[in-house]
């Protein structure tokens, strides 16, 4: 007889009402057959005996009768036996997609170029429409984008160990002097030059001001917004990103900036995901893997809270919990690259670059606000 005692340890010590909100949120994967959500967490039926992946197509039991596992392992060891359906101890559809999205992120990151769309979906054995599109929700970029993005970091890290902008250029896979120079500009922000001398020359305009989380600053470069901080002293703040960009000149903001930094505070105040906050351009860098993450972030919906884990199954990376948890707090784009919206497996709330009071400040304001999950 399967185990009736509580179905998950981590959610014992919680407070009944944070319990609730998991559960809620993982009934509703359930019920919706969540692909998505396979491998996050795993359900059993009492009156069965048996364990579930959330997107088990079987008739859907009675709630009551219903219970969530963090692990397969944690429901087998209550004595639930597998689902011949969903077949949860077997590597799962989403799981293969997952390995084989991964699989064509490490062939991208080695090749000296890019290869074709074609060339990659026939490597994971699928065709080119259904490769990009499952690659590109994976992801949430396509891998021609990726295939920059990691180009972008390999630029950073050399020309930043002082190799000589040729040889970077050639490292990073690029052919041609013509090619490199009509797009390093976008990929790093600012010349070659300029990168590799720290950003000398570079002009970013930046601007302070007040919002209900306290004091905000606001900064950009040509391309667009490069950090959004939060704190208690706003003197602090301008301190924090003349060390970030020491060689770097700080101007006062311009119309065009002004009316970036406008929206920004405009979408703090009200928590909505308005049409102007989607179209800020982001002057973010990171690695490749830093921007599958910010990617994945920028597409959870406000109300919405995932975990770490979770997040992981998003970017096809399961695997990568801890890793996903450092982009997280390398982000320097509070608010509209919403990290403060991820959350531990037990729905408790982790560490926040701006403290974990403005982290859930901001929670429990997105969840009542206009467009939340909830409205």
């Amino acid at each position: 007889m399967p185990d009736l005692a509580p179905a998950t340890s981590d959610l014992t010590s919680l407070p009944l009402a944070d319990a609730a909100s998991v559960n809620a949120l993982r009934w509703q994967a359930v019920t919706q057959r969540d692909a998505k959500a396979d491998g996050s967490f795993y359900y059993a039926v009492r009156t069965t005996g048996v364990v579930c992946r959330p997107s088990c197509p079987s008739r859907h039991a009675r709630r009551e009768n219903v219970l969530f596992y963090d692990t397969y392992n944690a429901a087998l060891q209550a004595g639930y036996r597998p689902c011949k359906r969903c077949k949860p101890d077997q590597e799962g559809i989403a799981e293969r997609q997952g390995q084989a999205v991964a699989y064509a992120c490490q062939v991208i990151e080695h090749a000296a170029n890019l290869p074709s769309l074609e060339t990659l979906a026939e490597l994971v054995g699928m065709s080119r429409y259904h490769f990009h599109r499952l690659f590109k929700a994976h992801m949430g970029i396509t891998p021609k984008a990726y295939a920059s993005a990691h180009r972008a970091n390999k630029l950073r890290v050399q020309l930043a160990h002082g190799v000589t902008v040729t040889e970077a250029m050639y490292d990073a896979g690029f052919q041609s002097s013509g090619g490199f120079y009509a797009t390093s500009s976008q990929l790093l922000g600012m010349t070659p030059g300029a990168y590799r001398s720290g950003g000398s020359g570079l002009q970013i305009r930046f601007g302070v001001g007040q919002c209900w989380l306290g004091a905000i600053l606001v900064a950009a470069t040509e391309h667009g917004i490069c950090a959004i901080t939060l704190g208690d002293d706003p003197v602090q703040l301008v301190r924090e990103l003349q060390d970030r960009f020491a060689k770097a000149e700080l101007i006062g903001g311009d119309a065009r900036f002004e009316q970036w930094m406008a929206t920004v505070i405009g979408v703090i105040e009200v928590h909505e995901n308005s049409a102007a906050a989607q179209m800020l351009p982001l002057d973010v860098r990171g690695t490749a893997f830093q921007q599958q993450v910010w990617q994945a972030l920028r597409a959870i919906p406000i109300g919405v809270r995932i975990s770490y884990s979770e997040l992981a199954q998003r970017i096809g990376q399961p695997a990568a919990v801890r890793a996903v948890a450092s982009a997280c707090a390398a982000n320097t784009i509070a608010v509209l690259i919403p990290c403060h919206r991820v959350v531990r497996t037990d729905g408790s709330l982790s560490g926040y670059r701006w403290g974990v009071e403005r982290k859930k400040a901001l929670l429990q304001r997105e969840n009542t606000a206009p467009g939340s999950k909830d409205d």
